[in-house]
């Protein structure tokens, strides 16, 4: 969550107050509430965190970053946002907000920008562990892995009708870039 926060920054410099979409009832709520609170700390940032559980609070909360004064929004991991990708980016285009998504598919559909682990890396790793469970070994004595591949995905088109200008080390370091 503070490398999704700190790439929102670099793309949004000059936004001092960021919305961050979380879902309150989230596995990963209070560490990813802890973590992006230092990282706004580090970078010097406002956050305004908006938990929504349901679609008419994930409508409600546009209005609401905009009345905040929310220069830009950073979205949470959340089965709730992923099944709602068309709707969060036509919001985000509808308020022009910038936003930071979860995963590439959020791009595609003409969001901003997306960065996340990769799900086809993360799958290959869950391919390996049922090999060793299948061949005998105790899911107990398998080690945890955390992830190692990341993507970023950048959808300039959405930059351009956002007026932002994406700078060239971010451009540098994106997997994919949607002209």
């Amino acid at each position: 969550m503070a490398k999704r926060l700190g790439l929102l920054h670099q793309l949004v410099p000059n936004v001092t107050t960021i919305a961050v979409l979380i879902v309150p009832t989230g596995v990963n709520y209070p560490v990813n509430m802890r973590e992006l609170q230092e990282a706004a700390r580090t970078l010097g940032v406002q956050l305004v965190f908006m938990n929504v559980n349901n679609d008419d609070e994930i409508e409600a909360a546009f209005p609401s970053l905009v009345q905040q004064q929310a220069g830009a929004l950073l979205l949470t991991d959340s089965t709730l946002f992923n099944n709602r990708r068309e709707k969060l980016v036509n919001l985000a285009a509808r308020y022009k907000v910038p936003a930071l998504y979860t995963f590439p598919e959020f791009a595609a559909a003409g969001g901003l920008m997306s960065y996340a682990t990769s799900l086809a890396d993360a799958y290959r790793q869950t391919g390996m562990y049922v090999g060793r469970i299948l061949k005998g070994e105790k899911p107990s004595d398998l080690p945890i892995l955390q992830p190692t591949r990341f993507e970023m995905v950048i959808n300039l088109k959405t930059a351009r009708t956002l007026g932002l200008v994406v700078p060239p080390d971010i451009l540098a370091i994106a997997d994919e870039v949607i002209e």
